[in-house]
């Protein structure tokens, strides 16, 4: 191949030309071509390379993420740990306050029942007075027991005489006991009464039509309804007890122009209106809702 390719050289007027110079070009063109593929390989080799320095610095990455992420399960570990012993002496401290607590009520239960009553050392300023209902001033839906200290709801209504006295348009009825000076107390047991109005009125308050219970109109009482206190001011005060009422006393002081309230069973004050206007005779005021209001009851004095 080599010769044919000499003679054809030789043809065309490269007589010179000989096996030398072909080597040389051969070796020349060899050369330029290992070089081209020195160079690509060189490339390929740097990025391989760059593909293993990019692998071990993932890989490096992901130690590190993982090594983080152990200390953080540590971190958490080692939280929990904290959390449980702090919550551990938040049970034994509320343990101890719970205890310190039952130990004042204690106390307190102690200290209270050797403090006498504050209605029973006030009763002494006080007049107390054998009350009993005015059966002129009963409406016909009340019945009076037979000593006049009771007062219940009866249907069907009684057939009663008519007099300028007696309630028509409420059921309420007033005690004998008119109050005019001086300072006056009396009881009422409301135990098993369920609805009901207690306190004092003017001696001349409306009867018939329509009759609002407030002082405007000649009323100073409390109520209990649908199991609710209130005093019946204007508007009505709701009032919040500790306890259910069982005995209620009623205190008038006509000078100072008080009415007060007080539960008899612990001596805690009820409600007091105080500084009214007083004016004209005050009567005992005793009110039932309905026939399942239940029973009134003076308590009588020894």
């Amino acid at each position: 191949m080599i010769k044919l390719f000499t003679v054809t050289l030789a043809a065309i007027g490269y007589e010179k030309f000989a096996w030398k110079g072909v080597i040389e070009l051969l070796r020349t063109g060899m050369f330029i071509i290992g070089i081209y593929y020195c160079r690509k390989i060189d490339n390929k080799l740097g990025d391989l390379q760059k593909k293993i320095d990019k692998g071990e610095q993932d890989k490096y990455k992901i130690k590190q993420e993982k090594d983080n992420t152990a200390q953080e399960k540590d971190n958490i570990a080692l939280e929990k740990e904290q959390l449980k012993k702090e919550n551990e002496q938040l049970k034994k401290e509320n343990e101890q306050f719970k205890k310190e607590i039952e130990r004042k009520k204690a106390q307190f239960k102690s200290a209270w029942r050797e403090i006498p009553l504050y209605a029973d050392w006030r009763k002494e300023e006080f007049q107390t007075v054998n009350l009993t209902l005015d059966a002129a001033t009963a409406h016909p839906a009340l019945f009076l027991s037979e000593e006049g200290r009771r007062v219940t709801w009866q249907e069907p209504c009684q057939e009663l005489p008519s007099c300028p006295e007696r309630f028509v348009s409420i059921p309420c009825v007033l005690g004998q006991l008119h109050v005019s000076s001086e300072r006056y107390f009396w009881e009422v047991e409301v135990q098993d009464a369920h609805s009901w109005d207690l306190g004092v009125c003017r001696n001349n308050v409306a009867r018939k039509g329509r009759v609002t219970v407030s002082p405007q109109n000649g009323f100073w009482a409390i109520r209990l309804y649908d199991g609710e206190y209130w005093s019946l001011t204007s508007p009505e005060t709701s009032l919040t007890l500790k306890e259910k009422l069982c005995r209620v006393g009623v205190f008038v002081d006509y000078k100072a122009g008080d009415v007060s309230f007080y539960n008899m069973t612990d001596g805690s004050h009820i409600y007091t209106f105080s500084k009214q206007a007083f004016y004209g005779g005050l009567r005992p005021l005793f009110r039932l809702w309905s026939s399942d209001s239940g029973p009134l009851t003076i308590v009588q004095v020894d």
